[in-house]
Formats: structure tokens, sequence, C-alpha cells
């Protein structure tokens, strides 16, 4: 198992769902081998945990103070003009034969269509797609930039202004790669505003000169019933702004990829 896998493992199983699920099973294990009140103990920490963020006002707390630096660094952007507009990866889900024919756009495709707008409204002349290779349940794997070039041109981008960074497969291999393309020139950093402020440090410590373009705002709890009720959207949005804390708070690795 590659570190890159190993560390998604450790980092998404500290939070929910997995967390609830392993937190249950754990409590279980613990109280059949007669640690009775420690296994009581766990299973009801993974039980508050989760529902704790579910809850709409607790997901959006979280959210805001992300969402708030991203606004900020976005209004302090010039408006143009830079060498490439960069969307980073996460905004396609691949195509997995036969059983998915075809490539799909999940939550951070708001990217492919901030970078189009970007492109047409002349911020920049090219656009750069950041992403590697997605695993494959059955024939070739596909690069997730070669998907993103693919929705672009549907969005009216030529391709001919597309270019591709296929080999990073995580945010400090994105800025690294792209960082060796653009060399000291600026660029347009698109991704969701939850991301934002990671992505910039990490551009920032890695010598690219980035502005940023936020985009795909999270809000918790737009209808009544998901204002006081837990709801599976409010534990998807704790768990995104989570994962971006661990990161800001852990992430000691390298912002150069080793030659």
């Amino acid at each position: 198992m590659s570190l890159y896998v190993f560390l998604k493992f450790l980092g998404r199983s500290a939070l929910p769902p997995a967390s609830l699920a392993i937190g249950l099973v754990l409590g279980g294990l613990l109280w059949l081998v007669g640690w009775r009140r420690l296994g009581k103990f766990v299973a009801a920490a993974a039980l508050i945990e989760t529902a704790v963020f579910s809850l709409a006002p607790v997901a959006n707390l979280l959210m805001q103070p992300l969402q708030d630096e991203a606004r900020a660094e976005a209004q302090a952007a010039p408006a143009c003009c830079y060498e490439a507009i960069v969307v980073l990866g996460g905004a396609i889900a691949p195509a997995n034969p036969p059983i998915v024919p075809e490539p799909g756009l999940v939550g951070g495709s708001d990217r492919l269509w901030k970078a189009a707008r970007l492109y047409h409204r002349g911020v920049a002349p090219r656009i750069i797609v950041s992403g590697g290779t997605f695993s494959s349940i059955e024939g070739e794997p596909q690069s997730e930039s070669a998907v993103m070039r693919m929705f672009l041109k549907d969005l009216g981008v030529p391709n001919e202004a597309i270019i591709e960074e296929s080999k990073s497969l995580n945010t400090m291999e994105n800025v690294a790669f792209v960082r060796e393309l653009v060399g000291d020139k600026p660029v347009a950093l698109v991704t969701s505003a939850f991301h934002m402020p990671r992505a910039l440090r990490i551009a920032r410590e890695a010598g690219l000169k980035a502005s940023a373009f936020p985009n795909e705002w999270r809000y918790a709890g737009g209808d009544p019933w998901d204002r006081y009720l837990p709801s599976l959207d409010a534990v998807s949005m704790s768990g995104l702004a989570l994962w971006e804390y661990m990161a800001l708070a852990f992430d000691g690795r390298k912002t150069h990829i080793a030659r």
C-alpha cells in the first residue's frame, strides 16, 4: 500500500461515517473481551461524534472559516491577466466500464464550469487541468486531466487551449507539476472554496504564484427540516471541513516532487 493510500485510509477512518462503524465494531470487541466500560465509551463516543457532525449548524460553523478565507483571497485577486487558469483535480468521476460506461460530474464539477467561464472572459489564454490516472475496475485506467479536457471542450473551450497535467495524485503534486509548466508566471487557481486555503498555502510554499478563484460554496440547512434535523448533507460537509483542518494541521509532506 502506498503512503498516499494509507494516509487516505487513516484520515477517513477518523471521520464519520467511517468512524461510526469503526467505533461500534471496536466498542463491541472491547465489550466481548471484558473491557465493558471502555467498550461502552468507545461506542458512545462514535455515536455522539456522528450525531453532532450531522447537524447543519455544526457543519456550517466548521465550513465558515475556510470559506471566509477563500472569499477574502478572491476579493484580493486581480481580475486578469494570468498565464493560465489552473483547475485542480476532484471534478470528475471516472468511467469504469462496463459498470459505469461514461465519466460523470461530482460535487467539485463546478470547477470546470468556473474555469470555462473565466476562459471565455479572457482571464487567461489557456487552462491547465491537473489530475492523474484513475484506478479502473476493468479495462485501461483513465487520467482525470483527459476527462476534464473532454468536459471543457463541451463547454466551448478550444482543444488547443487546454493543457493536461496527468501525473499528480494529490494537491501537493498538482501544485508541483503545474509549477514546472508555468514557472514564475501568475495563474488563476480554481478549486472548491473550502479547499482553497490549503491549496493556496501549498502553492505559496512551492513558489507557485496563484490567485484565488474559488467556487463550490457549501451551506447546509437550506430547508427547515435540514436546519433542525440530522442530515447526510451535514455529515458530508462536516467531513469535508474536518479533512481540510486535519491536513492544514498535520500535513508535513514536502511540497516538491523528488527527482
